[in-house]
């Protein structure tokens, strides 16, 4: 790997002791956020303030686990990057129904069973891009917050609940407002700890406001300052209706996993190219036994933390023993019981105000990842219509008190809803969709517009990335304008493409002289004194705009062979 200019510390680098520790700090602060998720879920079991104690400190330990496991690599297990665990909003919303349909133990073994099936998906992963494209995860992922956002405040805003009183409200816009105003003109720490200052500052707001009483903070007195989380709650349950819900969940945690650890790997690596899908594998791997674990120790499901990925990036620290280190420190604040009795205190307007922050991002990053394709009518279809379907699940809930029995446990979450109708749209356009299609060009009439068109007409039917169409229709009008001058002889030029998840080809077929792509640039003086020269310059020009070159001639009829890695 080629070290990127903005990198300080790279991945097998030792920062010294005071730069690993307050790096840690940083994504211990800014993963802190995301304990609103467990607190929702635990709050909507009526959990006890003591269990909800228990379960956050064991929940700390267990992404303490993750993070090594992800960063230390055992055997096959572990990407071996800065990219520390959290708890996920994927896992939310199939939680909150299980928590509603059969208490805590539901979700936990559920969660258990998702963390299973996620170990076991790693390795086929790369076989599901096809069937999974971009696109699709960018709907999941848009859903997973629209969805657990809902849930989340319905759980605190619904008829059922007490009704927010005027000082929570002042109180919930106080915290959305300081982390909003240092997220957006913060600079430094403020900015990149604005979570959990704005938590903190939600904190005194509530207790100013009457809203921490003296009552509510006993048992945080009562709480020892260290002490091991007792698991005397240990329980599991299983019930076959939550088992898609928790599956899509974890197909989504695996699919976030993998485009976590691939900014990873962009990050460190200045002459990357495409995703190594090695590390990614092993990272989903240890993504899916992370949850496994969360779920046998009762905790809620578990993912890699794109947040702290992008603080790594903008820090330039990406060395594991930061990383360790945010292992460790979750493990000691597991073993903090005044800290996680705090936690559990969490008045409802500081957790709205947290939800509402965490949410907002997860959103932007759903339709980042839509768009990230180039789209035609039938994508434009996949994308509105699961929307849709997901959107009306929240805005009409009488659909899914409607619905069978049998069909409750699909049609009730919006999230499930949503990809499984993205998912069978998905199929069925690819019918009547040819992922290969030529075109004649007319050597003495080259039209650079005409390629243009084809290229980016058939990179939308078939998705692929613009930057990608973008390379491949420079390389190919430089490549039909080298073969015209430099090697045809007679009849049309055949430009040819062809196209997977994982691909793009371009093949170029003419009568004539084969091309030459040689690996070292021809001296001036062979430039300068013979045709040769000159062809051979061409050659090694184009042979710069390709990830894989290759030539070769046949009775007369030259090939050239263009390969894009998507």
């Amino acid at each position: 790997m080629k070290r990127p200019a903005n990198l300080v510390y790279a991945p097998d680098d030792v920062p010294p002791p005071h730069v690993t520790a307050f790096n840690a700090i940083q994504h211990v602060g800014l993963i802190a956020i995301n304990l609103v998720y467990p607190l929702l879920v635990f709050h909507l079991a009526d959990a006890p303030l003591s269990l909800v104690s228990d379960l956050l400190a064991v929940g700390m330990i267990v992404l303490g686990a993750a993070t090594l496991l992800q960063v230390l690599r055992l055997g096959p297990v572990g990407s071996g990057f800065l990219c520390p665990a959290t708890f996920s909003a994927a896992y939310l919303s199939p939680s909150l129904l299980a928590a509603k349909a059969g208490g805590l133990s539901l979700v936990f073994g559920m969660t258990l069973l998702a963390g299973l099936l996620e170990a076991a998906l790693a390795r086929a992963l790369p076989r599901l891009r096809s069937v999974f494209p971009a696109e699709l995860s960018g709907v999941v992922i848009f859903m997973i917050g629209l969805s657990g956002g809902a849930a989340g405040l319905r759980s605190l805003l619904s008829a059922d609940a007490v009704p927010m009183s005027p000082a929570e409200w002042g109180v919930a816009a106080f915290t959305l407002a300081a982390m909003v105003g240092l997220n957006v003109w913060g600079g430094g720490l403020l900015r990149m700890l604005c979570a959990l200052i704005g938590l903190a500052a939600g904190y005194a707001a509530a207790g100013f406001a009457g809203l921490l009483g003296a009552g509510q903070l006993d048992g945080m007195d009562k709480a020892p300052w260290v002490a091991v989380p007792g698991l005397g709650h240990l329980s599991w349950s299983f019930e076959l209706a939550m088992a898609l819900p928790f599956a899509i969940a974890c197909l989504a945690a695996a699919m976030k996993a993998v485009g976590t650890i691939t900014v990873c790997q962009r990050m460190v690596d200045a002459d990357w190219v495409r995703p190594d899908m090695r590390s990614a594998t092993r990272g989903v791997l240890a993504d899916g036994i992370s949850t496994a674990l969360a779920g046998l120790l009762n905790a809620v499901g578990t993912n890699t933390s794109t947040p702290s990925v992008g603080l790594a990036s903008a820090t330039g620290v990406a060395s594991r023993r930061v990383g360790i280190a945010v292992g460790l420190m979750f493990i000691a604040l597991g073993l903090l019981p005044k800290l996680t009795t705090l936690l559990a205190l969490m008045p409802r307007s500081v957790m709205v105000a947290a939800l509402l922050f965490a949410i907002c991002f997860i959103l932007i990053n759903g339709l980042q990842v839509m768009t990230s394709r180039l789209l035609d009518s039938r994508r434009t279809l996949v994308i509105g219509l699961a929307l849709i379907a997901g959107t009306s699940i929240e805005i009409f809930p009488v659909i899914a008190a409607h619905a069978g029995a049998s069909w409750r446990p699909v049609i009730g979450s919006s999230l499930v809803f949503a990809t499984l109708v993205g998912l069978a749209l998905n199929l069925l356009f690819r019918i009547g969709v040819k992922q290969s299609a030529a075109i004649g060009v007319d050597p003495q009439r080259i039209d650079s517009t005409v390629i243009d068109d084809f290229l980016r007409g058939h990179g939308g039917r078939w998705g692929a990335r613009p930057d990608v169409i973008a390379r491949a229709t420079f390389a190919a009008n430089q490549l039909v304008e080298a073969a015209a001058e430099h090697g045809w002889k007679s009849g049309p030029l055949s430009l040819e493409a062809s196209f997977d998840e994982f691909n793009l080809d371009l093949r170029l077929s003419y009568e004539g002289k084969a091309l030459e792509f040689p690996d070292r640039r021809p001296s001036d003086e062979e430039i300068r004194d013979t045709d040769e020269g000159v062809r051979r310059l061409a050659g090694f020009m184009l042979r710069q705009n390709a990830d894989r070159v290759r030539s070769e001639a046949q009775d007369g009829v030259a090939t050239v062979h263009f390969h894009f890695d998507h």
